[in-house]
């Protein structure tokens, strides 16, 4: 199995209280492509012939799979590993799970896919290593389209250049340097109180569950860490979160809503619903109104949208007509073609991913059910399998000061410190790796122990 980095960055649940905790818990990636020989399977009745043989005894197949992030890693983590060749990553500390650490036969490339060709069954990569940008190409046998999404822009002008995404461990790194940066800047001699106003104010643009917990733990690093740094300016510091829609968490049900409005509220964090960013230029937004907005930090959260990877692929493959574009497949995860029918060696799942006539979320849950159904398709491919079935396990937001959200059920929504157990508890369950397991409570220790990190590192 061959394994290259591809299109995005496989952290794809990046916390802001990782990136405070610690310098060390935080570095780079991009998601990666892994290839690797497999049995036809069965069910699928796909027989191709055989590409070429790495070692003696994996000798079924080339299973190649784009994308490192919940769906690809936890596809990669359960594959049997006696079936296939495999090529890896990068390690990160606490947040992704070193790849080839832990499945030894893998091997991986790091490298951006840029093409896929159906016909010949080959991806084009292109080399991401500083010192290399070679081009090479690699056969399949079996193709799982798994690359994540990027942040949606929404074409505004100046997103780009003056916003800082919610996406990569490498965003997270940036934000913690800005926001030191910004107290550091207004301690200076000579900057004028309109100025300190400025560089103190930080914006959240998008109030889905990605936004309001960012915003919860940037307020919790700024009241219990920040200010025993600069207490001065603590006046001085203001949080805006923007959004479209007319409440935060417009996901959740309506009453748990509300409860994080009221507490956001308190603790001084202004909520602009119902407006809408047409402009971002170097330190000011304008918003729908007219109104000019001054920042030191802005942060998109605003939603995603699909890679160019994978809209490379429309004029091929099946996607939805509107929303996130999301290519479409078969109940048992095959892609489909623009007449509907599918192509039996070819899956995709994760964010990329929707199934026919189910409006599935993007989200962790639903990648890592996906990637375990066709685990146990790739791994017992003389058994039958029953279409893919979703179960959801309701959704939770952080909503600071050790306090959450929870929407489990129509009749179970707890909130408050018991919620935060539980959402700390599910996040931990989730982590990839009993390192990870054993690391992130470690940095939650040492955060409330002694404090989080706030030496600024670039």
């Amino acid at each position: 199995m061959h394994r290259v980095a591809g299109t995005r960055c496989a952290a794809a649940s990046l916390r802001f209280a990782h990136m405070v905790a610690s310098a060390n818990a935080a570095a780079t990636s991009s998601s990666t492509v892994p290839a690797v020989a497999s049995q036809p399977i069965t069910p699928i009745r796909y027989t191709p012939a055989q590409r070429s043989v790495v070692s003696i005894g994996k000798t079924q197949g080339r299973l190649v799979i784009i994308g490192s992030g919940w769906a690809g890693f936890k596809l990669v983590r359960n594959i049997d590993a006696a079936n296939y060749e495999a090529v890896g990553t990068l390690e990160f500390r606490a947040i992704v799970e070193p790849v080839r650490q832990f499945h030894k036969p893998l091997q991986f490339h790091q490298a951006r896919v840029g093409a896929i060709d159906l016909d010949r069954q080959t991806i084009t990569c292109t080399s991401c290593l500083e010192d290399n940008q070679d081009t090479f190409t690699l056969p399949y046998d079996k193709l799982v389209i798994a690359p994540g999404a990027v942040s949606n822009t929404f074409g505004i002008e100046g997103v780009e250049e003056h916003a800082v995404f919610l996406k990569e461990i490498a965003d997270a790194r940036r934000i913690r340097a800005r926001v030191i940066e910004c107290f550091e800047h207004a301690m200076q001699p000579g900057v004028t109180e309109d100025e300190q106003l400025r560089l103190l104010h930080f914006q959240i643009a998008g109030a889905g569950p990605t936004g309001v917990e960012f915003s919860a733990e940037l307020h919790d690093f700024i009241t219990e860490d920040l200010k025993k740094l600069y207490p001065s300016l603590m006046p001085k510091v203001q949080m805006t979160l923007f959004d479209m829609a007319p409440r935060i968490l417009g996901g959740f049900d309506a009453s748990l809503s509300e409860i994080a409005t009221r507490r956001f509220t308190r603790n001084g964090v202004k909520i602009r619903t119902g407006t809408r960013i047409t402009k971002v230029e170097k330190g000011c937004i304008t918003v729908n109104d007219g109104e000019r907005v001054p920042f030191g930090l802005l942060v998109w959260g605003t939603g995603i949208t699909q890679t160019p990877l994978v809209k490379s692929l429309y004029p091929k493959l099946l996607a939805e007509d509107r929303g996130l574009r999301r290519l479409v497949t078969d109940p048992t995860l095959r892609v489909l073609r623009q007449d509907g029918t599918p192509i039996d060696n070819v899956f995709a799942l994760g964010d990329c991913a929707t199934i026919k006539d189910l409006d599935l979320p993007a989200t962790a849950q639903v990648a890592n059910q996906k990637a375990n159904y066709l685990a146990k398709q790739l791994n017992h491919v003389d058994k039958p399998h029953a279409p893919f079935t979703y179960h959801h396990m309701g959704t939770m937001a952080y909503i600071g000061g050790w306090r959450a959200v929870a929407d489990l059920s129509k009749d179970v929504k707890p909130t408050g410190f018991a919620a935060w157990v539980f959402w700390r508890s599910a996040y931990l369950s989730m982590s990839v790796g009993w390192r990870n397991k054993a690391l992130i409570p470690m940095f939650w220790f040492l955060a409330w122990a002694f404090g989080r990190d706030t030496s600024r590192i670039q």
